[in-house]
C-alpha cells in the first residue's frame, strides 16, 4: 500500500484497517459512538490550525478530519446503509440544490436569490429525510428539535435562541438582556457563595451543588444571548480570552524566572502585580 492523492486510496486503507483477521485490532473494535469524539476533536484541531495560521498543520489536520468521514462511511457500508460515494453524492446534490443562483438556469438564479428561499429548501430537505425514513418524523419534533445536541453548548445556545427568535420569542433590544444577566448573576451568587469550599462552613450537599450548576447554566445561556444580540461568536470570544490568559501568565512565569523564582514560591500579590504589568504592556 502506497500513499496517493487519489481519495480511492484512503477508502482502500480504511477498508484494510477494518478487515477482520488482517486489519488493526483497535480499528476493528470501533463503532460510530466511539469514533464520534475523535471526529469532534479533529474538527477543533482544524479550527486551531486556522487560528494559528499554520497552513502546514492545516493540511495535516484536514487529512485527519477527512479520515473521520471515511471511517464513518466505512462503518455504514459494513452495515449496508451507505458508502463513501453516497456521502459525496449527498453533499454535491445538496450544494447544487441550495445554490440555483450559481448552478441553475436564468429562472433558477432568480429563485435562489428570493427572500425565504433558504428556509424553504431546508424544509423540503427535512421532509425528504422523513420520507426516506418511511414517513417517520425525527424524534422529539418541534421547532428546536433539529439543533444538534453534539454542538458545543454555547454554540448550541445561540442556535436555539436564533430559532426561537425567528417566531418572535426574543428580547426587543440588548438592554433587557443585561437586566436578565444581572438577575442571573444574583441568583448564582445566592446559591454559590454558601457552597464556596474555602468558606468556614461550606454547604457541599448534592442538592446545593445541583442548584449551583443549574444557575451557572442559566447565566451562561444569557451570556450566549448577549453574544447573539451583538453578533459575536461566544466560542471565538472565549478562545481569545484563553489566549490572553496564557500570554499574561507566561509573562508572570518569565518575570519570576528572571529572579530565579517560580509561581509556587511567590505570593498572589506579587503575581497580580506582574499580571498588571503584562496588561500594561499589551496596551502600549
Amino acid at each position: 500500500m502506497t500513499p496517493s492523492k487519489d481519495i480511492a486510496r484512503l477508502i482502500e486503507i480504511m477498508a484494510a484497517l477494518r478487515t477482520p483477521g488482517t486489519g488493526c485490532p483497535w480499528d476493528l473494535e470501533q463503532t460510530f459512538a466511539t469514533i464520534a469524539p475523535y471526529t469532534i476533536e479533529e474538527a477543533y484541531e482544524v479550527a486551531d490550525a486556522i487560528a494559528r495560521e499554520d497552513l502546514v498543520d492545516l493540511r495535516d489536520e484536514l487529512g485527519d478530519l477527512l479520515l473521520q468521514v471515511a471511517y464513518h462511511a466505512r462503518l455504514a457500508e459494513e452495515q449496508g446503509a451507505f458508502a463513501f460515494g453516497d456521502v459525496v453524492e449527498a453533499i454535491t446534490s445538496k450544494m447544487i440544490r441550495r445554490h440555483p443562483h450559481v448552478f441553475g438556469d436564468e429562472n433558477g438564479r432568480s429563485i435562489g436569490m428570493a427572500e425565504g428561499f433558504w428556509a424553504r429548501i431546508k424544509a423540503e430537505e427535512k421532509a425528504a429525510k422523513e420520507a426516506a425514513r418511511g414517513g417517520e418524523a425525527e424524534a422529539g419534533g418541534g421547532l428546536l428539535a433539529d439543533v444538534p445536541v453534539g454542538l458545543p453548548a454555547l454554540t448550541r445556545a445561540i442556535k436555539l435562541q436564533d430559532k426561537a427568535a425567528k417566531v418572535g420569542f426574543d428580547w426587543p433590544s440588548l438592554a433587557p438582556v443585561f437586566d436578565k444577566l444581572r438577575e442571573e448573576i444574583g441568583e448564582l451568587a445566592e446559591v454559590a457563595l454558601p457552597a464556596d469550599p474555602r468558606s468556614s462552613d461550606p454547604d457541599l450537599s448534592a442538592d446545593t451543588q445541583a442548584k449551583v450548576e443549574e444557575e451557572f447554566g442559566d447565566l451562561l445561556f444569557v451570556m450566549a444571548n448577549v453574544a447573539r444580540h451583538l453578533k459575536l461568536d461566544p466560542e471565538a470570544a472565549l478562545r481569545g480570552a484563553n489566549g490572553k490568559f496564557m500570554r499574561r501568565f507566561a509573562h508572570i512565569e518569565q518575570r519570576l524566572a528572571e529572579d530565579g523564582r517560580t509561581p509556587e514560591g511567590s505570593t498572589l500579590a506579587e503575581m497580580d502585580a506582574l499580571w498588571d504589568e503584562a496588561k500594561a504592556r499589551e496596551r502600549e
